[in-house]
């Protein structure tokens, strides 16, 4: 296939967006929806890890965490984020960057209940990025939240544990070439505007 046969389109980049990501489910051998989440202080130093994408629709791209977090509390203070995905059985990568905004308390508590029993009992169990004094203690604490609840079936979720949903002002596709020759599209968009693309240099 010659390249501008098999070139970034220039069209809808949420259609794009779904069609990468659902080969990314085909090919990938562990969590397709694994993205690098970039968030910062209001002073401007940065910080990375991986989340995994829960949801996303046109409305924008959403992930949970705890809100007390170290990158809960830099949303909080700063709500603007980087997102990335990186798929190398297809060698491909998407960046979308914009605004965040807290998912309601409805679908928090929708997605923290479909989650495994152990699962919530983990989270309920952690006081997430802070100190911990030795391994025993967390273990504790999930082994006495586990028996509280298990005849329930369900914890009740904490209220600092929340969702964020992206609201992409650019999303930018990245299409390995060889000998360095990559291809890179970035849409971009302010509110209640269409999206516009550009090719960019690699």
């Amino acid at each position: 296939m010659t390249q501008a046969a098999n070139a970034i389109p220039s069209s809808d980049p949420f259609a794009l967006f779904d069609s990468w990501f659902a080969e990314a489910r085909e090919s990938e051998p562990n969590d397709p929806n694994a993205m690098a989440l970039a968030t910062a202080t209001p002073a401007g130093a940065p910080s990375v890890r991986m989340v995994l994408l829960k949801d996303h629709d046109e409305r924008g791209f959403v992930f949970y965490t705890n809100a007390e977090s170290r990158k809960g509390g830099e949303i909080l203070a700063n709500p603007q984020a980087a997102l990335l995905f990186h798929w190398k059985s297809l060698r491909r990568q998407i960046r979308i960057e914009g605004p965040l905004a807290e998912v309601s308390q409805q679908e928090a508590d929708d997605y923290f209940h479909s989650r495994p029993f152990v699962s919530q009992v983990g989270s309920a169990a952690s006081d997430q990025s802070r100190p911990l004094d030795e391994r025993a203690t967390y273990d504790l604490r999930v082994e006495e939240l586990r028996e509280a609840y298990e005849d329930a079936g369900e914890v009740p979720r904490p209220p600092h544990w929340t969702g964020f949903r992206l609201d992409p002002r650019a999303i930018e596709f990245w299409l390995d070439r060889p000998n360095r020759l990559h291809e890179r599209r970035r849409f971009t968009r302010e509110p209640g505007e269409d999206w516009t693309s550009t090719l960019l240099y690699p």
